[in-house]
């Protein structure tokens, strides 16, 4: 089944959402506020999409980190600072079972033929 990982209220994984529901595509909603962040979840996203791109640094979470802490970033440190604040991650993140995708576009999703995955 397809997961959509994000937060509840965030506008962008609203659209997303509603883009699969418009779309009968079933899926499952994953927030990580009530459902976590498993360390092996993350690093299954870092290594699929990288850690630079999963590192939202326009975020308003971003900005209220310190500059001791936004400086000298490694994978290790981006990812410790993601399991701690999970609101750095760029949302949403989609799970379509074969592929991860970050972001919400319309004409993107269209192209993932997530159709297949209906319930």
């Amino acid at each position: 089944m397809i997961t959509l990982f994000g937060i509840k209220n965030c506008d962008t994984c609203k659209k997303a959402r509603q883009w699969l529901e418009q779309h009968g595509i079933a899926h499952r909603f994953h927030d990580y506020r009530v459902d976590g962040l498993p360390p092996e979840l993350l690093q299954r996203f870092i290594d699929g999409l990288g850690w630079e791109k999963l590192l939202n640094k326009s975020s308003t979470s971003w900005r209220q980190l310190s500059a001791d802490q936004q400086a000298g970033l490694t994978r290790e440190k981006a990812a410790a600072l993601m399991l701690e604040t999970p609101t750095l991650i760029k949302r949403p993140v989609l799970d379509s079972g074969n592929t991860l995708t970050l972001g919400f576009k319309a004409d993107q999703y269209e192209a993932l033929n997530l159709k297949d995955a209906k319930g």
